[in-house]
């Protein structure tokens, strides 16, 4: 007799959610994490909490056309997927299919279906990656980032209510202290998993936790579900498959995830026959700033900038269009990495901060998780929100000057302060960038394309209200002083993954199933092993945890 019928490795969001669709159906399940309780939800409750939804009720109420047609076009500009993937053939078919039924979901019933959870979003649609390139290419050609109201652990919240209840019946055996360091294959089939048990660990939820081991435990099962994320803590791991054509990840970087995000259990998946498929497709953002109340090992915060600061390259040069705050953040990061850089820089001034500056993060946006209407409304009052006017005060690394020449020395202290650091910004240099793209603003037009991309940004209702400064000149005395910060790579999610079939059974290298086998979320490329190709357009990372917990969870219920 098997201990469950399906055993889920990992209590993050993908994992709840094929979880409790499982219990739904009345399927005996056990949940297994090597974390404990205080982080269920895995990285998705330190979410900002954002959804990629088309032609939504709230980007209706502010003008905005979308269509399931426009929104896949951006998708297969940005994703540039493999020759034949949409005739059902090479390695990203699966991916292929996956995306397209993921783009139906979101221009059909993802939304209501959350919504009948509880589940609300902030009635200001957000314009996540803008792209810039011709049409084709990528980018969001409309604003489709929608923010959950609550944030990420309003995400989160229904599942692990719906998981609590199915323990309450008997149905789920939630069992958290559980390293998995084998698959079971009985036969060529997968049916079951070894686990190390964990000691006992009263870690806050993102902290790290003991790896104490107090004991060991064999489980079976008809089905095993690997939902346990990608390798963004296991920064070695991420070197060693970054595509060298984009250079090398450097040696300092922040981590955007906590350090049980460790990639291990892809490792265990193929060696029990799994084909592990774009392992160099990663999506990392260069805009980290490290956190002055770490929870976690390195742990980093991203700016989300709007479109008028300067962006230098570690020597003070501008990153080339369209790499502008907000439009390619990979593209950004592959041209730091390719340069060997382990920093970059933004270059504005303290009205600009104020206006555009926001920090991705539950923790960090405090009246959109905690629902609060007061602190809310500093949003569209003068002066930065709570924490960015925190970092600014207390970060290191946000450097404050009156004149070009004075933050370009002070730009260079830091890195000289920073070992293995390198890059030289010249004063006269830095100066000579500020008075040229001043020119530019004060025109009152302007050729410079950041600032005609400035000035097009306003036209959304949206980002004239919080998101983008009237395009003025740097060194507007009233807008000053002026403010250099220094940009880190963070290290966020894995766009590979374990090669799986429309319905999340894992494949073999020839594209045979691994009998037994299935994966959800983050460990199966967020669908198929690399649903989004090779360029995300944001939100679709929970989306992708949402939908395929829900596609494989429903997939296995229904499986004989």
């Amino acid at each position: 007799m098997t201990d469950a019928e399906v055993i889920v490795i990992g209590a993050g969001l993908s994992g709840l959610v094929t979880a409790t669709e499982l219990t739904a159906a009345g399927r005996r399940v056990v949940l297994l994490d090597q974390e404990p309780e205080a982080s269920l939800g895995g990285q998705a409750w330190w979410s900002f909490g954002g959804l990629f939804l088309v032609d939504s009720p709230e980007q209706r109420r502010l003008g905005v056309r979308d269509s399931a047609e426009l929104a896949w076009a951006d998708w297969l500009g940005s994703a540039r997927f493999a020759p034949g993937a949409e005739d059902g053939e090479g390695p990203d078919r699966h991916g292929y299919a996956w995306a397209k039924h993921f783009v139906e979901a979101a221009s059909g019933d993802l939304r209501s279906w959350l919504h009948a959870k509880g589940v609300r979003w902030f009635p200001l649609v957000q314009w996540a990656e803008r792209g810039g390139y011709p049409a084709g290419g990528h980018g969001n050609t409309v604003p489709r980032f929608h923010v959950t109201w609550g944030t990420g652990p309003a995400i989160v919240e229904p599942f692990v209510a719906a998981a609590r209840e199915a323990r309450s019946a008997g149905l789920l055996d939630l069992r958290l202290r559980r390293r998995v360091t084998e698959l079971v294959v009985t036969d060529g089939r997968v049916t079951g998993v070894r686990a190390e048990i964990l000691a006992d660990d009263e870690a806050v939820r993102g902290a790290p936790s003991s790896r104490e081991v107090v004991g060991t435990e064999e489980l079976s099962a008809a089905a095993v579900v690997v939902a346990s994320g990608g390798i963004g803590a296991n920064h070695d791991l991420a070197r060693a498959r970054w595509n060298p054509r984009h250079g090398e990840l450097p040696a300092r970087m922040l981590s955007g995830v906590p350090d049980s995000t460790d990639g291990l259990m892809l490792g265990h998946a193929a060696d029990a026959g799994a084909a592990l498929v774009h392992e160099d497709r990663m999506w990392h953002y260069p805009e980290g700033i490290a956190n002055h109340s770490p929870v976690w090992t390195n742990h980093g915060i991203r700016i989300l900038p709007g479109p008028s600061s300067l962006w230098l390259d570690a020597d003070g040069g501008r990153l080339p269009a369209p790499l502008f705050p907000g439009f390619d953040a990979l593209g950004a990061l592959q041209h730091v990495t390719a340069r060997g850089d382990d920093h970059s820089w933004f270059v504005l001034n303290k009205a600009i901060m104020e206006s555009e500056f926001a920090l991705s993060g539950s923790e960090q946006n405090p009246d959109l998780t905690g629902k609060d209407l007061r602190l809310l409304a500093q949003r569209v009052l003068p002066g930065a929100v709570g924490p960015v006017a925190r970092f600014a005060a207390e970060s290191p690394e946000f450097l404050w000057a009156d004149t070009p020449e004075e933050l370009a020395g002070r730009m260079n202290a830091l890195t000289a302060a920073t070992p293995g650091s390198r890059g030289h910004v010249d004063p006269a240099a830095l100066a000579a960038v500020v008075r040229a793209r001043d020119a530019q603003v004060a025109s009152g037009l302007g050729k410079d394309p950041q600032v005609v991309a400035t000035r097009a940004a306003r036209d959304f209702r949206v980002d004239r209200m919080i998101r983008v400064s009237p395009p003025r000149p740097l060194t507007t005395p009233k807008d000053g002083p002026l403010l250099a910060v220094r940009l880190s790579v963070l290290t966020r999610k894995t766009l590979g993954g374990l090669w799986c079939d429309p319905s999340g059974r894992v494949l073999r290298d020839d594209g045979s199933v691994v009998d037994g086998l299935w994966a959800v979320g983050e460990a199966a490329g967020f669908g198929g092993g690399g649903v989004h190709g090779h360029r995300a357009l944001e939100g679709t990372f929970l989306g992708g945890c949402l939908h395929t917990g829900r596609v494989t969870g429903r997939a296995l219920a229904a499986d004989g």
